[in-house]
This record gives C-alpha cells, structure tokens and sequence, in this order.
C-alpha cells in the first residue's frame, strides 16, 4: 500500500501530465503543488512510485509519466468525478429535448459526448431485450396485407408487413388489437411470447389463420438482433493527440470500424455502474494505447444501454467521466419521457 503522500504525488503527476502533455520532474511537482516536502523527498517518493510500476521515464526526458498502472490507482482512489456546472447541465438538456425520434437522441447524444469530452463518443441504441412494450399498432394497407408497428418504452419503433392468408376487416383488425394489447402492453419482451401462444384459440377459426400469421411477425420481430446497433462520432478528435499514441493511430481506428469491438469494449448492459477500462485492459490489441470511459443508461437503476468515449489514457479522467454520467442521466430522463 502507498502511503498517502505518495498517493498525492501520483496524483499531482496524472494532474500534470494530462495538463502539459510533458514529463513531469520534481522540482516543477514542488513548484506547482503544496506537498508541504522538500524536492529530495518528492524526488524519494518519485523512485519508489517508478520501481512499483506507478510511473515511468521516458528516453528523452528527466520526467516522468503515469503507467496504466498508475493511471488506474488514479481512478480508483484519486479521481473523483468533476460535477457539470449549471451552464453545462443546461446546454445539455436543451440540446436533448430537441430530439424527435430515438434515432435523433442517440445521434444528439453522439454529438453532444464527442464536443463535451473531446473523445470519440460511442452510443449503443436500447437493447430490444430489455425493453417493455409501449403499443402495438396494426393498420391495414390491402385487404389480405397488414403494417405491424412495435413501440417500445424506450421510444423505439420497428415496423413489418404482414400478408395475411385471408382479407381482413377493419373491425377483425380492431379486435385483434385490442386484444393484443392487452396482454402485451407494459410488459417485457421476454414475457411476450409466453403471454400470446394461447391468442389464436380465443377467436373464430376462420380467425385463427391471420392471428397466427400476426403473432409470428410480433414474436420473429422481438427476437431479430437489432439492438447490436450503435452509433460513432468524433473520430477526429484523436488526431489532436497523435503524440499519445506509440507508433501510429491507424490501431486505433481500424478497432473503431469493426462494431463487434465497439459493443464489447461499452460491455454487458446490466445496470448503470460506470466502468472505465485503461491501456492494457482493453483486451482488443488496437485499443491498448485508449483509455475507454462508458455508463448504462436507462429508467431508474436498469440501463436498457450503454454509451461512452475512447480516447487516449492521457485522458482528464475526473472530467470525462462527469460528462458521461450526465450525458447517461439525461438520455435516460428523455426515453423515461419520450
């Protein structure tokens, strides 16, 4: 365990580096920080903070600078996360609110994350096997051809043409809405099949076809694996940190086109605890100079997603992960209400 001296002295080196971009000696940690020690004994603690793995030297510079190691200490037991100021919280709101569809959120949301962090900002869309059913809409288009519309609580809308193998009427088509609904609405996806495999049998049989036909498309449309979707913005915000990155950048960004990567480096959805992933730990080799910062968001304490940035580990790690959070709260206030 380092004592806590030495814990503020890796603090005050994270504080400086990811400031000045430059190594960090002694003498300049004496002078830009109360440590209340001379520069012998910050020099002491520095060579101890090295030889435990805390810190390194690189080859052209007296400085030192933070490993992932030390990055990760950091986090853990120094960083607290920097709160929005009013201003911020503001801007962030308004800027949501305006959305008009789920599509429009997450792509605000994309935006709103890659300006504020000055990272790249990756969003997933809500998970169709964590949502519940808002309304299921059915509108006839032909008289044997059905539009089927899922709305779920989160805002998201999947629509499928059914072609029934009889005409339907207006008043058939009524019913089995109303029906439907009652069983299905406020409910998870999960639930769904369970709750509907006895539908057909309560109509007329000459019904009993359509119901059918209808009920396939309802279930094949919860299963389908759309919610391996997300979105990606501010790219180019890596190339202001060229430097931070060993040999070149293209690692990164090859990592950043490939989506499976994408949606297994925010992680599983289980609920909204933030995880901040450094360096090394990013099990994908591309991403083992990043840093990646991500949240689930949702109603209440269930996230139904999750969102985040990628950038270097030279990252303001306080300050980045206020603007996750807050980004994840509201978005989830606005799918709460949308």
């Amino acid at each position: 365990m380092l004592s806590e001296r030495r814990l503020e002295v890796l603090r005050a080196i994270v504080q400086d580096y990811v400031g000045t971009q430059e190594p960090v000696g002694s003498k300049a940690l004496t002078e830009r920080h109360n440590l209340q020690v001379s520069p012998a004994t910050v020099r002491n603690d520095m060579a101890v903070l090295e030889d435990e793995g805390y810190i390194a030297q690189p080859h052209t510079s007296a400085g030192r600078i933070p490993t992932d190691k030390g990055y990760r200490l950091f986090v853990d037991r120094l960083a607290g996360v920097k709160p929005l100021s009013k201003p911020e919280r503001r801007a962030i709101q308004n800027f949501l609110e305006g959305a008009v569809d789920l599509d429009d959120v997450v792509g605000r949301t994309v935006r709103l994350l890659a300006q504020l962090t000055r990272q790249v900002a990756v969003v997933q869309y809500p998970s169709l096997t964590r949502s519940t059913v808002r309304h299921v809409e059915l509108l006839l288009l032909a008289p044997s051809r059905l539009m089927l519309v899922l709305i779920t609580d989160t805002g998201r809308v999947e629509q499928r043409v059914v072609d029934c193998p009889a005409p339907v009427s207006e008043a058939s088509l009524a019913d089995l809405r109303a029906r439907l609904n009652s069983r299905v609405v406020g409910q998870r996806f999960s639930e769904v099949p369970r709750l509907v495999q006895d539908l057909p049998e309560s109509f007329d049989a000459e019904d009993r076809g359509t119901v059918s036909t209808v009920l396939a498309t309802l279930l094949e449309t919860l299963v389908e694996e759309t919610e391996e979707r997300l979105m990606i913005g501010g790219t180019a915000n890596l190339t202001r940190f060229a430097h931070d990155f060993p040999l070149t950048i293209r690692p990164v960004l090859e990592a950043l086109e490939e989506q499976v990567v994408l949606l297994r480096l925010l992680g599983e959805t289980e609920d909204s605890t933030m995880t901040v992933r450094i360096g090394h730990e990013n099990a994908h080799e591309g991403l083992n100079s990043t840093s990646v910062v991500s949240v689930g968001y949702g109603s209440g304490d269930e996230a139904v997603a999750k969102l985040g940035v990628v950038g270097p580990t030279r990252m303001d790690y306080p300050g980045t992960m206020g603007a996750v959070r807050a980004v994840a709260r509201y978005v989830g206030q606005i799918l709460a209400e949308s």
